[in-house]
């Protein structure tokens, strides 16, 4: 088995302290760690800009923290009340026992949100396209990587003897170096496929998030301690992310765009709606806080898949249904 769990889980648990959100104010700010800024993330944006966490009585302050284990750290160090990140890592962490764990406690995205990028158009594509040639993959360990490796899989590619996989550009660099030259094949998250298309740098010919299926890509977590202390802070939150939610599936994707455009600067309305449509078209958005439990086992399945799995543990265990019974009743 491989020990990529054990080099996320290690800078977390160094950190780890008791935490207590404080509700004495009327307004309450909650401190938001999310892993990267993405428009997969829409609703959460939606939520701030629409007034919906606002109207709980909840000031969202959202904090990019770039990666999976920064993000752990900035939950575990007090410095995150909630994190918006990959519910794998729960895990990884979980796995270490620590003093106070941490729980799933909303769903955000329910598929994978990657894109199998060309370089060059391919007509009548299918996956037997991809045997010898040079693919640039996400980081070993973290979901998108997993996820794509369970849906060659699937469609009779193994990424140790069909592809040639490179692993060793960071996240941030790895659309840089397609557009450079590398690779026949990229797994490209968005908004990044969709311009890559509009410039002719490559093509999109296959959507990991359809190949895959439902699992909770990225979810809300909080320590055991926050739900001990202030259980109606996430009830809060998770009936405010409940609206967001149904904006994002009910609003036309300009709508939702416009709500949204101010997180992502360098990027066009117009552009924002196109991902937002493809998004939308397969189910990447959870319609609610819910975390489904066969897609919960799916996503430990495709852990031990990939060797990444440190240790199986129940729906019970590490997702809390109890905050979002309160929030929708």
């Amino acid at each position: 088995m491989k020990k990529t769990y054990r080099r996320l889980v290690a800078p977390v648990l160094a950190v780890l302290l008791l935490s207590a959100c404080s509700t004495d104010s009327e307004t309450e700010t909650v401190e938001v760690a999310e892993v990267t800024r993405s428009i997969f993330y829409a609703p959460l944006y939606v939520g701030v800009e629409e007034g919906f966490f606002a109207d709980e009585g909840l000031d969202i302050n959202i904090t990019t923290t770039w990666g999976g284990d920064t993000t752990m750290t900035t939950l575990l160090a007090d410095s995150a009340d909630v994190a918006l990140v990959g519910s794998e890592t729960s895990i990884y962490v979980h796995a270490q026992n620590p003093s106070d764990s941490v729980v799933n406690f909303g769903a955000l995205t329910q598929t994978d949100g990657t894109f199998l990028v060309s370089r060059e158009p391919i007509e009548d594509f299918t996956f037997e396209d991809l045997r010898g040639k040079e693919y640039l993959g996400q980081r070993a360990g973290g979901m998108p990587q997993m996820a794509g490796e369970y849906a060659l899989a699937q469609n009779g590619i193994d990424v140790d003897e069909d592809v040639t996989l490179d692993q060793s550009i960071d996240f941030a660099n790895i659309a840089g170096a397609f557009a450079s030259g590398s690779g026949d094949f990229v797994q490209l998250f968005e908004p990044q496929a969709t311009e890559f298309e509009e410039e002719g740098l490559g093509y999109v010919v296959a959507s990991f998030g359809e190949e895959s299926g439902i699992l909770p890509y990225t979810s809300f977590i909080t320590k055991e301690s926050t739900i001990e202390n202030n259980e109606e802070m996430l009830v809060k939150f998770n009936r405010a992310l409940y609206k967001a939610q149904q904006f994002v599936q009910e609003e036309d994707v300009d709508t939702i765009a416009t709500s949204i455009a101010p997180y992502f600067d360098e990027t066009s309305e117009q552009l924002i709606a196109q991902v937002i449509e493809r998004y939308r078209n397969q189910d990447s958005y959870a319609k609610d806080p819910y975390i489904d439990e066969d897609g919960w086992e799916h996503l430990q399945n495709i852990m031990d898949d990939s060797g990444e799995l440190p240790e199986r543990f129940g729906y019970e265990e590490l997702v809390n249904r109890s905050i979002t019974d309160q929030a929708l009743e």
